[in-house]
């Protein structure tokens, strides 16, 4: 709800404060008094085009605030906490400065926002009908929203989005899981020749250095049996080697040891050397028997080598290396296979969230499609009450269509909705957008607002041209919806009639007056006799005279009675 409006040096205004109250706010005034002068002020908080040629002469820039106390509505709150933006007891200042360069400065509480955001938020807070700007109504992808909540089945967009977004996430999830398909195939096609090779290959730790061990033994096999041969020669007893010679003098110092038994120990280090000589002789004749040279092995275990240090240099420094880079290939692999699984599995959900979409989403069709005909059949009976007798209303539920007429999704349903009428027999059905006059349109806003009271957040609404080309029985029914749609929202409304300025809660009169040599705009509240004379001047043109103001005291006493009058 707007509570306050303050302006500088907007046209006629030089500084001006204004404060509404909740219920019917009537303005009222003499023609070019400055009545729409004070709606254009308060178009530039709620994020309308800025004309510099407002400016008022003299001043260097136009400086426009409202305060704006903030009822239920969870669109606004949630705005709010997106910005970072916090109310303070409950209310909002806004703030709009327009310099002579057409350059706006914005501020919501002390934040900086820009105009796009204004509008935003404005936009969930008021509307302001007779201008064909800022009329929430006059989008179609808000006809859809108020269907809805007209309908009361909210609930079930509302699951029908969370549905939605979900299914995104996943097909967003495939999409990514496809453009990696590619990259995915090249690196198991990469993975699967690594592992093939190096199984095939069978290769063992250790493996390597005894390999080369047995092939320097190979390679060097005359060298090593010609040396086997001399130490064999040299040690050996039957040759006349080293061991012949122990066992000479072994029998030797056996006779000594008789003459002086003082050699007794050495003669038994003797004997040890023996043994110990004679067990080497032994293991040397084996080891000698043992040296078989064989080529083909020899070429064999240099094949095994090269195949090791090929798989080395691909793979690792080492075995070990080799063998790890396999288990890590083994890991990565199995980690694309279950990629591969869970392809298979989003594609299957995403497969059942569609049709779970296409469920509800001919549900929620046949939902509103049921509300439309009742919302249909009110506005009509309101617009009659209005003065447009042969007046036609419809809602135009359609799917959404792409190429090839494939049925599109948004996150709300399958269906565009657009409120469509035609104000007079014989002319087709327009868009609320293509109504050209502006009172003609005002009335319609007010009958679907009357309509739409209960269900539309929106708090705050603004007529400028309501009564419009009315007057008589039909001026007074324009005042009754005015004020039965001030139960639930406020209203503000400019109104050249005396029918309807009767019923406001709050009765502004705007005029015009000399201050200093120049002309200026005022604005103040009207009561007791004030508000009879006003309402006289409204009837008749003249304020003073006791027909019109017998007449204007019977019209308050019928209409306004408790009200301000």
């Amino acid at each position: 709800m707007l509570e306050q409006l303050v302006v500088k040096n907007y046209a006629l205004i030089d500084r001006l404060q204004v404060r509404f109250s909740s219920g019917l706010n009537i303005l009222t005034g003499e023609t070019g008094a400055g009545k729409s002068i004070l709606i254009g002020a308060l178009g530039l908080v709620l994020g309308l085009k800025a004309d510099t040629e407002a400016l008022r002469a003299g001043a260097s820039e136009i400086d426009v605030s409202g305060i704006v106390k903030l009822e239920d509505n969870p669109e606004v709150q949630e705005w709010l906490r997106e910005q970072g933006i916090e109310a303070e007891n409950g209310s909002l200042i806004i703030r709009r400065v327009v310099r002579k360069n057409g350059k706006s400065t914005i501020f919501v509480q002390s934040a900086p926002v820009t105009l796009a955001a204004l509008r935003e938020l404005t936009g969930m807070l008021f509307d302001l009908h007779g201008q064909h700007e800022h009329q929430s109504l006059l989008s179609s992808d808000n006809h859809r929203r108020l269907l809805d909540h007209f309908g009361g089945h909210t609930q079930e967009v509302a699951q029908f989005t969370s549905l939605h977004t979900n299914l995104l996430k996943l097909r967003e999830e495939h999409s990514a899981l496809i453009a990696e398909q590619q990259e995915r195939t090249r690196k198991v096609e990469l993975l699967e020749y690594a592992i093939d090779e190096i199984e095939k290959a069978a290769l063992k730790a250790g493996e390597e250095q005894q390999l080369r061990q047995e092939q320097n033994l190979l390679a060097n096999h005359e060298k090593l049996i010609h040396l086997v041969e001399e130490i064999y020669g040299a040690t050996a007893e039957s040759r006349g080697g080293a061991l012949a010679a122990l066992r000479q003098a072994r029998g030797s110092l056996a006779e000594v040891v008789k003459i002086d038994s003082n050699l007794n120990q050495s003669s038994r280090q003797l004997d040890d050397a023996f043994f110990e000589l004679e067990d080497f002789v032994q293991n040397l004749a084996t080891y000698k028997g043992s040296i078989d040279f064989d080529q083909a092995r020899l070429e064999s275990i240099e094949e095994r080598l090269d195949l090791i240090r090929r798989l080395e240099k691909k793979y690792g420094g080492s075995i070990e290396s080799v063998l790890a880079y396999l288990e890590d290939s083994r890991r990565q692999l199995e980690g694309i296979q279950a990629s591969d699984t869970t392809q298979k599995k989003l594609e299957d959900r995403i497969s059942l969230l569609e049709k779970e979409l296409r469920q509800r989403g001919e549900t929620i069709t046949g939902l509103r499609k049921q509300a439309s005909i009742q919302l249909e059949q009110k506005i009509v009976q309101e617009l009659v009450q209005l003065g447009m007798p042969k007046v036609r209303f419809s809602v135009q539920i359609q799917d959404r269509s792409g190429e090839g007429g494939k049925v599109l999704y948004s996150s709300t349903g399958k269906d565009r909705v657009e409120f469509l009428i035609s104000p007079n027999p014989g002319e087709p059905y327009k868009k609320l957008a293509q109504i050209a006059s502006g009172g003609e349109l005002s009335r319609i806003m007010l009958a679907i607002k009357s309509v739409l009271a209960e269900s539309d957040h929106i708090n705050s609404l603004i007529f400028d041209e309501v009564d419009a080309g009315i007057g008589g029985e039909v001026a007074i029914a324009v005042g009754e919806r005015l004020k039965r749609l001030a139960e639930h929202k406020q209203v503000l409304c400019i109104t050249h009639l005396a029918t309807i300025a009767v019923q406001a809660d709050n009765h502004l009169k705007v005029e015009k007056t000399a201050q200093a040599g120049r002309t200026v705009t005022r604005v103040s509240p009207v009561r007791g006799n004030e508000r009879q004379e006003e309402i006289a001047r409204m009837l008749a043109g003249d304020k003073t005279g006791d027909t019109s103001l017998r007449h204007a005291q019977e019209l308050l006493q019928k209409y306004g009675a408790g009200k301000g009058g």
